[in-house]
């Protein structure tokens, strides 16, 4: 009987293993946080290997479902693994020796990560998984590059080079952070296989919910519902698998609809360290892989010391994986040979076990011995085995630097785009017709809906025959629209499907029948793209990294999350701040994800106003000093991301349109609003989004004002809902001749171009920046500096919120306060004469 089932039964039968005694007093492989309990710091004095937690007994107690034990296949291991992987350890003695004064961050104590990796691939390859999609921190990413991977390895090395310029695009990376896409054959399969590494941050285990989001979009793409060509493998460290969030985040989604990627294979380094802390410090958990349990995920904890069980071990999670998609967890329990990078030192902190560490062979070297010892190899073949990798490293010269392109059918061959210029966004007006009925219709029939909904159906259907639209219908017909040119839209967050504010209703539910729903969206035409609208689960940093990763798959997809209040983003700041807005910059890779954020100064409270534009403005690359050669095209493609506020549906409408038939991607952030969607004045007609039409990067002055231009004494020039407060106020007061008001819809970039056009338009006015936000957050800090190179004689004044602390107050007596001070100062136009700017 096979170790696995006999260790099944052992468990069923008794509790002591799980305290790591079985019998009287034998120790036994005890991974846990205080797994040596005469000692102050973690032992390596481990002699066996244990290797389940938690599993399904009665599919290991099968036998034709678990392999033979290890010592039936010594020397298949040795051929087709160890032989072959003894070079990661031959890599990583290569580096130290070569560039000893480097960071490397090497895989030194758990060298059969790389065994263990290609046991995966390979078992996972014959069961007829074409793609694999990984994602790990820095520890043993060069190995995994070189050794599963198989980048070349003149392209690793050259990296260390001190004469190495940055790529031609971008800022790039350190070489622990690169991540790569390779095509090749399987050995032991003889089947083709792609494997890609994941860039990612320092930020550890943010890369978790990228990878699955990625893996989930090649799943869809090539309609793999069942996860049976494509996967997903995950390495860890104990530490951070234990201590981040977004761990637990990740596995909240494996299981559900539309975030499952039908199983993921986790892999843990087990250290038995964080950088400098100890288990018992770092964990409340006994397992540094017990957030696992939360989805019943088996844990398989292995001596990484004993190759034959991690072998055993990884073969049997990839049949786990395999027979019932699920995740799978591994923990390699090993250890870190030398301290947090090669320039650390561990033994300030935890001496007793690194004089254990110290005094440890290498455990490739240790099993070649045993191997040798046993007639299983010879001497002599394990001495070419060992040269010919020792050859092969010495001449792979430095090159080239290189940077695969991604989306190669979208770019040419250098990375560049196949044109830069945008078609025209607007439709013929039949298809803005026929989006708009289907949207005011139940295409089921014998369908009960609620009676509030049959009135806001009503609506949309009075609204489309007047020619008319609003916020919701026109994100309807600019999605619909896409669907119909083949595009798949995808839209994710909390509570998108009927919208935070019971706007959008994309999913309808029959009154009568549980469970019956329908989409009207993907009943506009016989052919069209398939479209994706999915509450997600009550996480942000999870759910908008997930996101990312789906948008990176194709460019010829609207994929967009939408944040329940714009304020809730920044519970994914890591998303945004490393992956977002600077992920080109750093991996020279284009993402076309779109954030929906709802902001707006409405009484809400400090938690539910603002999305923080100031933070997205202030990491935008825009020279405010540098008056731009090239406009819109070339302005949209040299940025990093676009941030907009539209103020009209039309708009809005236009600018998701845009995302799409841009000749490059680039991340783009709407700030959506609140009360505008039910706002009357807040409209747009058939005749603004029709062909010929595009997205308006500002908005001017179409009143009196315009006119005479020369007799307008202020422009006041804003962005979003305030555009509504103040025209409202200026008719109230009967100033349209004397004040004109410019509404700045794409923010960054910055409209050099169109706001000089307006400023030398009306010469003799006074200019006014107008925002509802507090002084230190919002635009003003971005637009000023922007404004003085468009017109440096001139001061723009500031009219809105004094500085604060908090983004709103939590008084509605004080916020409409607040409101009428700065508008009346915003129409007061004596109110900076005499100050000096």
């Amino acid at each position: 009987m096979s170790q696995l089932r006999s260790l099944a039964g052992a468990l069923r039968s008794s509790s002591q293993w799980m305290r790591g005694q079985v019998g009287s007093g034998r120790r036994v492989f005890d991974p846990r946080r205080n797994c040596s309990s005469g000692a102050a710091e973690p032992s390596l004095a481990a002699c066996s290997s244990s290797y389940v937690v938690e599993m399904y007994y009665a599919w290991l107690e099968d036998h034709k479902n678990v392999h033979e034990g290890p010592t039936a296949w010594k020397n298949l291991i040795w051929i087709n693994h160890f032989k072959k992987s003894y070079t990661d350890l031959r890599f990583e003695d290569f580096l130290a020796r070569k560039w000893s004064s480097e960071k490397r961050f090497g895989l030194e104590g758990c060298e059969v990560l790389i065994p263990a990796l290609k046991m995966i691939i390979d078992k996972s390859s014959e069961a007829g998984i074409e793609s694999v999609i990984m994602g790990m921190p820095h520890r043993g990413r060069l190995n995994v590059l070189a050794n599963v991977v198989r980048k070349d390895l003149d392209q690793i090395f050259c990296q260390f080079d001190p004469k190495l310029e940055a790529a031609d695009e971008g800022s790039g990376d350190v070489k622990y952070h690169l991540g790569m896409y390779h095509e090749r054959i399987n050995r032991e399969t003889d089947k083709n296989i792609t494997l890609s590494l994941m860039a990612n941050p320092s930020h550890l285990e943010a890369v978790d919910p990228v990878v699955q989001g990625k893996t989930k979009a090649e799943q869809f793409y090539g309609g793999d519902t069942e996860g049976r060509r494509v996967m997903s493998i995950l390495m860890h460290g104990d530490a951070a698998f234990a201590g981040q969030g977004v761990v637990y985040e990740t596995f909240h989604l494996s299981e559900l609809p539309s975030y499952t990627t039908h199983g993921t294979i986790h892999v843990v380094v087990n250290n038995q360290i964080g950088f400098t802390t100890d288990p018992r410090m770092a964990r409340s958990s006994p397992y540094p892989t017990d957030v696992a349990r939360v989805v019943n995920a088996p844990i398989f904890h292995v001596n990484a010391d004993d190759p034959e069980a991690v072998m055993y071990v990884c073969k049997v999670a990839a049949e786990w994986r395999n027979t019932f998609n699920k995740d799978v967890v591994i923990d390699l329990v090993c250890y870190r040979r030398f301290g947090h990078n090669e320039m650390d030192e561990p033994m300030f902190t935890q001496p007793l076990m690194y004089k254990q560490i110290r005094k440890q062979e290498h455990v490739l070297k240790k099993y070649a011995d045993k191997l040798i010892s046993e007639g299983v190899v010879t001497l002599q073949e394990f001495e070419v085995c060992v040269s010919l990798y020792g050859n092969l490293i010495t001449v792979s010269l430095c090159k080239h630097l290189f940077h695969s392109c991604c989306f190669p059918d979208f770019f040419k061959l250098d990375g560049e785009p196949k044109s830069m210029s945008c078609p025209s966004t607007g439709l013929n007006e039949e298809v803005l017709r026929h989006i708009g009925e289907v949207a005011s219709s139940v295409p089921l029939k014998d369908f009960a809906i609620h009676s509030g909904l049959s009135r806001i159906l009503r609506g949309r259907a009075d609204m489309v025959a007047k020619r008319t639209v609003d916020w919701a219908l026109a994100e309807y017909v600019a999605f619909g629209s896409l669907l119909k040119d083949g595009i798949h839209v995808r839209l994710s967050g909390q509570d998108v499907e009927r919208g935070t504010f019971s706007h959008r209703h994309h999913v309808l539910h029959d009154q009568e029948v549980d469970k019956r729903f329908c989409i009207p969206m993907n009943h506009l035409w016989p052919n069209q793209a398939l479209y994706t609208v999915c509450n997600s689960s009550l996480s942000e940093y999870g759910v908008l990294g997930f996101e990312l990763g789906f948008a990176m798959a194709s460019p010829n997809a609207l994929v967009c999350w939408e944040a329940q209040f714009g304020d809730f983003q920044n519970t994914a700041q890591c998303i945004i701040d490393q992956f977002i807005s600077a992920g080109q910059a750093k991996w020279v890779r284009h993402n076309g994800i779109v954030l929906l954020l709802p902001h707006g100064m409405e009484g809400m409270g400090p938690e539910h106003s603002s999305a923080r534009p100031e933070r997205f403005l202030q990491m935008s690359k825009d020279d405010p000093d540098r008056y731009p050669v090239n406009f819109e095209v070339q302005q949209l493609y040299d940025c990093n991301w676009i941030v907009v506020n539209c103020s009209t549906p039309a708009n809005y409408f236009h600018v998701l349109r845009r995302q799409i038939l841009l000749p490059f991607r680039k991340p783009l952030i709407i700030f959506t609003p609140k009360s505008l969607l039910r706002l009357p004045e807040a409209r747009s007609s058939f005749d603004e989004m029709i062909t010929g039409t595009k997205f308006l990067r500002i908005i001017p002055d179409g009143g009196p004002a315009s006119n005479h231009p020369e007799k307008v004494k202020r422009v006041i020039f804003c962005t979003g809902k305030v555009y509504y407060e103040l025209a409202k106020e200026r008719k109230q007061l009967k100033l349209e001749e004397d004040v004109a008001i410019v509404r700045l819809e794409q923010i960054s970039p910055f409209p050099f171009d169109l706001i000089k056009a307006e400023v030398e338009k009306y010469s003799n006015a006074e200019l006014i920046w107008c925002q509802e936000e507090h002084k230190n957050m919002g635009y003003y800090d971005y637009i000023r500096p922007h404004f003085l190179t468009v017109r440096s004689k001139n001061p723009i004044w500031y009219v809105g919120r004094d500085p604060a602390a908090a983004p709103a107050t939590g008084n509605k007596f004080t916020h409409l306060a607040e409101l009428k001070r700065f508008l009346d100062t915003a129409f007061n136009l004596e109110a900076f004469k005499g100050r000096s700017y």
